[in-house]
C-alpha cells in the first residue's frame, strides 16, 4: 500500500446520510440511526447479510468488495466502526488494520474470518480490534461487538471535543494567568506563587479568580485535572 493512499485519506471529506429516525422513537433509535458501519467482506451474500442484520437496527451500513474499495470511501463524521473479513483478495483485513493504524486512522475495527487461528486472532487483537468473530457468525455476537465498537468510537470522539473545548477556553488566558494557573496546579498556596512570580498576592488571587472564571475550574483539583489534560496534548 503506497503513499498516495495515505495522501488520499488525508484528503477525504466527510459525510454521513442525515437520520431518518423521528424524535419521537426516541434516543437510543436516533443514536443508532447517526452511526455508520463499515463491512469488508470479498463474499457478496456474506456482507449483505450481515448488512440486513445491523441495518435492522438502524445501524447506517456501507459494504466493500475489498480493501481498496473501502479505501476510496469518504469517511462519515460521526461514530461508525470497521466490520473487516481477514481473508481479502489483495491486501489482507490485517494488513488493512495495521494500514489505518499507521497512517492515524482511528476506526475501531471488529475482525472476522471463516478460517480463524489463535495466531491470525492474537495478532488482530495485539493491533487493537474490539473483537474477532469466528464465521458463521452469530446475530447477538456481531451485535455485540459493534456496539462496543461504536461506544468506543463515541467515547474517543466526546474527548477530542473535550480536549478541543479546554484549548479554547486556555487561549483566553493571559501568559501572566497562564503562569498562576500552573503554579496553583502544582500546588503551591499564594503566598508561595507570589514570591515565585514577584507579585502581590492580591494580584496572584485576582489572577486566580480571573483562571477559575475563564476554564470552569471550582476546585484546585478541577484545575490540576485541566492542566495534566492539556499538558498531555502537547
Amino acid at each position: 500500500m503506497g503513499g498516495g493512499k495515505h495522501v488520499a485519506w488525508r484528503d477525504l471529506h466527510f459525510h454521513c446520510p442525515a437520520s431518518p429516525i423521528g424524535p419521537h422513537l426516541g434516543e437510543q433509535l436516533r443514536m443508532l440511526s447517526s452511526t455508520c458501519v463499515h463491512i469488508v467482506d470479498e463474499d457478496n451474500a456474506v456482507r449483505e447479510s450481515l448488512g440486513d442484520l445491523l441495518r435492522s437496527v438502524d445501524y447506517h451500513v456501507t459494504l466493500y468488495g475489498s480493501a481498496s474499495e473501502f479505501l476510496k470511501v469518504e469517511l462519515p463524521d460521526a461514530p461508525a466502526c470497521l466490520v473487516l473479513d481477514v481473508r481479502l483478495p489483495g491486501t489482507n483485513g490485517l494488513e488493512l488494520q495495521e494500514y489505518l493504524t499507521r497512517i492515524n486512522i482511528r476506526l475501531p475495527v471488529v475482525l472476522m474470518s471463516g478460517f480463524g487461528d489463535v495466531p491470525m486472532s492474537v495478532k488482530g487483537m495485539k493491533a487493537g480490534a474490539v473483537d474477532f468473530l469466528t464465521k458463521p457468525i452469530r446475530d447477538q455476537d456481531l451485535l455485540d461487538a459493534v456496539a462496543a465498537a461504536i461506544r468506543m468510537d463515541q467515547d474517543r470522539r466526546q474527548g477530542i471535543a473535550q480536549i478541543a473545548r479546554l484549548r479554547e477556553k486556555y487561549a483566553l488566558l493571559t501568559p501572566r494567568e497562564r503562569q498562576v494557573m500552573t503554579l496553583v496546579a502544582s500546588g503551591l498556596m499564594n503566598k508561595q506563587i507570589a514570591n515565585e512570580l514577584s507579585i502581590s498576592e492580591f494580584t496572584v488571587k485576582m489572577h486566580r479568580g480571573s483562571v477559575t472564571r475563564k476554564l470552569g475550574a471550582k476546585s484546585v483539583a478541577t484545575l490540576a485535572r485541566i492542566a495534566e489534560t492539556l499538558d498531555s496534548q502537547r
